[in-house]
C-alpha cells in the first residue's frame, strides 16, 4: 500500500466522521430527536448530552486519528497509539452495541436517520476497513492497552454516577429507574468486556501485541 493511497482511505473516512458529528451536532442544536428524547431539555444540555455519547466520544476519536493519518500515515509514538487503539476498539462495540441493543428502540427520518447511520453504521465499517487495509498496526505495549480501556470505563461510571444525580443517561438499557440495577449491571460488563476484548484482540490479530523488554 503507498502512501498516498493510504493517505486517501484515511482521508475518506476523516470526512465522513467529522461530518457525521457535524451533522449530528446541528440536529441536536436546532432541537431535532436524540436516541429517544421526546422533548428536547435546553441548549446547554443539549450540547452536554451530545459529547456524552460513547457514539460521538468514539467517533470523535476515530475523525481525529484518521485526519492525523491523512497526513502522515505512518505516524506512530505511545500516546498516539492509545488514541487510535482507543478509537478502533470504541467504534467496534458503537456498532455492536447499536446493531443489538439500539436498532430495534429507534424509529427516525430525514436527517436523523442518515446521521444515526453515519455514526452508528457507516464510520465503524469504514474505521475498521481501514485499519485492516491500510493500516497502521504498529506494536502495543500491555501499559497501552491499559490506558485504552481506562476510557470506557471511566465513560460508564461517569455515566451511570451522574444519571443517579439528574436522572438522565445517554442509553435507555443502562437506565436503572427502567431497567433496574440487575439488567444494567449485565449490560455495563457484557460491554465493558466487549471493550477489554476488543482491546486485545485487534492487536494481537495483527501479531502486533508484545510486552515491553525487562
Amino acid at each position: 500500500m503507498t502512501p498516498a493511497r493510504a493517505r486517501t482511505v484515511h482521508l475518506i473516512v476523516a470526512v465522513v466522521a467529522w461530518s457525521a458529528l457535524v451533522l449530528q451536532l446541528v440536529l441536536v442544536v436546532q432541537g431535532s430527536v436524540v436516541l429517544v428524547d421526546d422533548e428536547p431539555p435546553g441548549l446547554g444540555a443539549r450540547i452536554y448530552r451530545f459529547f456524552a455519547y460513547f457514539t460521538i466520544q468514539s467517533n470523535l476519536l476515530v475523525a481525529v486519528a484518521s485526519t492525523a493519518l491523512a497526513r502522515d500515515p505512518a505516524l506512530d509514538r505511545p500516546a498516539w497509539r492509545v488514541v487510535r487503539l482507543a478509537g478502533l476498539v470504541g467504534i467496534t462495540v458503537t456498532g455492536l452495541v447499536h446493531f443489538f441493543l439500539l436498532r430495534p428502540l429507534l424509529d427516525l427520518d430525514g436527517a436523523d436517520w442518515v446521521a444515526d447511520k453515519l455514526l452508528h453504521m457507516v464510520v465503524p465499517v469504514l474505521a475498521v476497513a481501514a485499519w485492516a487495509w491500510v493500516g497502521p498496526r504498529p506494536r502495543v505495549v500491555a501499559r497501552e492497552l491499559a490506558y485504552v480501556l481506562c476510557w470506557p470505563f471511566a465513560w460508564l461510571a461517569w455515566t451511570l454516577v451522574v444519571g443517579q444525580v439528574d436522572g438522565w443517561v445517554p442509553y435507555p438499557f443502562l437506565d436503572a429507574g427502567v431497567e433496574g440495577w440487575g439488567s444494567v449491571a449485565v449490560v455495563s460488563v457484557g460491554s465493558r468486556c466487549s471493550s477489554a476484548c476488543c482491546s486485545g484482540w485487534w492487536p494481537a490479530w495483527t501479531g502486533s501485541c508484545h510486552r515491553p523488554p525487562g
